[in-house]
Parts: C-alpha cells; structure tokens; sequence
C-alpha cells in the first residue's frame, strides 16, 4: 500500500509515515494487528499516539470485529494444503501442511527434520494438481543445514510424470531423463528459495521481519511466498539462553519471534514449518522421554505439533502429536537419496 495512504490515520505525517513503513507496518492490515507497545519500540512514536494509529488502521481496514462461523468456514477454504507425497502422512494431516498455520516438527539429531524442510521447499514449487502450492520457499537457516545438492537428489527423486509437467509449465526444454535439462530445472527450483543463515538470535528474528518484506513483494509475482521455513526455531534461543535465570527472557523474545512468523502465515497465506530440538527429560520413567524445547510458549502457538523418530535403516515414524481438528496418530516414511517416500 503507498505510504500516502498512512497519512490519513491520525498523528501520521510524511515522517512517521516513512518510519512506519521502514518499520515493516506498510498496510493498514500491518498496523491493524501490531501492539502500541510494539510500534512504539520499532517506529519510534509515542504509546498513546500508537494506540490512535493502529485503532483507526483497524476501523480503515474493518479488522478486529465478530465474523460468523460461517465467514470463517468461507475465509479458511482459501487455506492451501501442502502435501508431503506420501499418503499416509498426508491424511495423518488432513491432506498436508497448513497454510496460515505454523507447523512444528521435532525429534533428535537424523531423524529427517531438514529432510522434511528441503523436501517441502521443492514441493511447494509444484502444481496444486501435484500437491504443491504453486510459490516459492523462504529458508531460515539457523544451524548450517541448507544443501542445494540435497534439493538437487529431491527433484530427481519425483515422479517422471511430475517432472515432465514442470518441464513445460516453466518452458524447459528437454526430458526427465537429460543431465543438462535437469540441471536447467535444479537452477529454476533454487532460483525460488530465498536462503538466509541466521548468525545468532536476534538476527533470527531480524531475518523474520525480512521475510514478512519478501513476501510482501512477491505478493504478486508468478511464484508468491507460500512456505516459510526455519530449521531450526530454539538452536540459537538455547544456546544463547542458559540457566533458569535467563529463561524468562528467552520465552518472552522465542514468543515475539512466534507471532512474527505467525503474521507472515496470515498476511500472505503461507505455511510455517519449523524444526525445534529435544531434550531428554530425566524425570520420566514411563514412555519416550523425549522433550521439545520451547515449553508451552511453543506448544500453545504451533497449530499441528509432529514428532519425527528414528526406525529401522531408513524408516522414520511420523507421529501427529497436536493439532486443533485432527486426531493424533502416526505414519511410517523413508528417507532415501530420492527424498522422502512411502514406506
């Protein structure tokens, strides 16, 4: 939205216009969902001046109010469905992730959590009719994990049918079966994945707000944000946050970090999918003792919760541990050099 827009709301001149949008608060939507308390610490204005905005941004934007259920069942047929291409975990989620939701995923070192990020990062690239979303994936690696080789083994890994659909929708020539053509293909893919390593934590959460911007200017484009991934959310909040005494502050940043994710979901219909870590938790003498990090500030925002656990050789089980509408279960896939494929 042009930023002459903004200075219609009351108390918003050129300047603090330029530093709402420098800010990230470049719609009335942005602003409309944002705390005083927030845009007085990012856009440098006053709290009560703050409140003033965003509550004339929420009657210009008509957001805020009651909605019939009805409405809601209406706004959420928009929500895409991002599949796996493995059936039995794709009905495990009701036909794949979520738009408009953030999926976490968790489980102990090898169990396939970045397997699960790059493989999602090529699917959303498809056709809805393949179980993709038809966008492109923005990756926030936080602990080195990204591979291109890996994308590479997962493109030729799909179906030759599916290739070959791609292959002409994205106007390259060739077949499923010539090296060049495929390198020409791996090139495409890449060219839509918008990576960037995360180098601490609050340059996660810098790394968010740059992607709530990439997706604001993809908005339009051919390939549109639809998938946000950050492998992994708690590696950098862990390590940087020790002992007791620094736990409240690392819920209270882990927390904002969340909802800045969240936003982007909402804004931009696109599809959260995070990894997290685990820990061991001693105090448990019956079942896996198996722990995410994070604690409830984690567990109440993550829409569905999947738990990844190693099996025998490649298989990996896939366990649905929360989600709002779905009952929990588990699922059986393989983690192979073609990516991730039916048992």
């Amino acid at each position: 939205m042009p930023e002459d827009d903004l200075e219609s709301l009351p108390g918003v001149g050129p300047a603090t216009a330029d530093k709402l949008t420098e800010s990230g608060f470049e719609s009335y939507q942005a602003i409309a969902v944002a705390s005083p308390g927030e845009m007085s610490n990012t856009a440098d204005v006053g709290e009560s001046t703050a409140a003033d905005i965003i509550n004339a941004a929420r009657d210009a934007a008509d957001i805020g109010g009651f909605e019939t259920g009805a409405t809601v069942l209406e706004r959420r047929e928009k929500i895409g469905k991002l599949s796996w291409l493995i059936p039995e975990v794709d009905e495990l989620l009701g036909g794949g992730i979520e738009t408009q939701s953030i999926t976490e995923v968790y489980g102990e070192f090898g169990a396939g959590k970045s397997q699960v990020t790059h493989q999602m990062a090529v699917n959303v690239q498809l056709p809805e009719e393949h179980g993709g979303l038809g966008g492109s994936c923005i990756f926030i690696d936080s602990e080195d994990t990204f591979r291109p080789e890996r994308i590479d083994d997962m493109i030729r890994g799909l179906d030759d049918e599916i290739i070959a659909d791609v292959l002409e929708r994205r106007e390259i020539e060739g077949s499923p079966g010539d090296e060049e053509t495929m390198n020409d293909l791996l090139d495409s893919f890449l060219d839509h994945i918008h990576v960037a390593k995360a180098f601490n934590s609050n340059h996660q959460i810098l790394l968010a707000e740059k992607a709530k911007e990439l997706a604001r200017d993809n908005e339009e484009a051919e390939f549109p944000v639809r998938l946000l991934c950050v492998d992994s959310l708690t590696a950098h909040f862990r390590a940087e946050y020790v002992g007791r005494g620094e736990l409240a502050e690392r819920q209270q940043k882990l927390n904002k970090h969340l909802h800045d994710l969240m936003r982007i979901g909402d804004l931009y219909n696109t599809a959260v999918l995070v990894t997290n870590q685990v820990a061991s938790n001693p105090d448990s003498y019956f079942g896996d003792p198996t722990q995410p990090i994070g604690g409830n500030i984690l567990g109440h925002t993550s829409t569905f919760r999947m738990y990844l656990r190693k099996s025998k050789g490649d298989k990996r089980i896939v366990k649905l541990v929360d989600a709002p509408n779905l009952a929990d279960g588990e699922a059986v896939m393989r983690v192979q050099d073609g990516g991730l494929k039916p048992e």
